[in-house]
């Protein structure tokens, strides 16, 4: 049977030692200036622009490939003065672009994501562990607000400026690795916070 192809970027699974994802999270800042929408699951980069008035640092959706480095996915929308707390904005369930908000980031180095890979050129197949790929970007859902980007199947190696390193296939009865749109668990292979050198 084939796999469902439901693309929702990055979706916190685990951790590295096996412990499950406890839905940590911090707070960063995203200002007006910034014309592009967030989607749950959309890879978060930083900015070296400086940070908001409070010191809450500023990022952006993260671009796909070329070896930019990555420190997380967005979670959802908060407020500054109760950062803990997701917040709705009427019915919008994304952050809206060139709208200023705080918003959760998950952004641990250890965490495991579950990605869908897009699988352009085929199934990146059971051979796919422990090798690197980069992501590529796809259009977001209102509706869902769920991301579109995907693993870019195309891009498998073994190169270290690749995003993302593969550790196995999702273990889900609906989820085969031989075919396309597998699910896969992940790493940031290019996490800001294990690169020495600031932004």
């Amino acid at each position: 049977m084939a796999n469902t192809d439901i693309a929702r970027g990055l979706v916190p699974v685990s951790y590295r030692n096996g412990a499950p994802y406890n839905g940590a999270v911090n707070v960063y800042y995203v200002p007006a200036t910034d014309g592009t929408a967030l989607y749950k699951g959309d890879p978060i980069a930083p900015v070296n622009a400086g940070s908001e008035t409070n010191g809450i640092p500023t990022v952006t959706r993260a671009t796909a490939a070329g070896g930019n480095y990555l420190m997380g996915c967005f979670m959802g929308l908060a407020t500054h003065g109760d950062p803990a707390v997701p917040i709705q904005f009427g019915d919008v369930n994304y952050r809206v672009a060139s709208t200023e908000r705080y918003i959760l980031v998950a952004d641990d180095p250890d965490l495991l994501f579950e990605m869908q890979e897009d699988g352009v050129s085929g199934a990146m197949g059971v051979g796919a562990p422990s090798r690197n790929v980069d992501m590529v970007a796809g259009v977001g859902s209102t509706a869902t607000g769920w991301s579109g980007f995907e693993l870019d199947s195309d891009t498998l190696n073994t190169t270290n400026t690749l995003q993302f390193r593969i550790h196995r296939p999702v273990d889900r009865v609906d989820n085969d690795p031989t075919l396309t749109n597998a699910k896969w668990l992940v790493s940031i292979n290019l996490h800001h916070f294990n690169y020495t050198t600031g932004v």
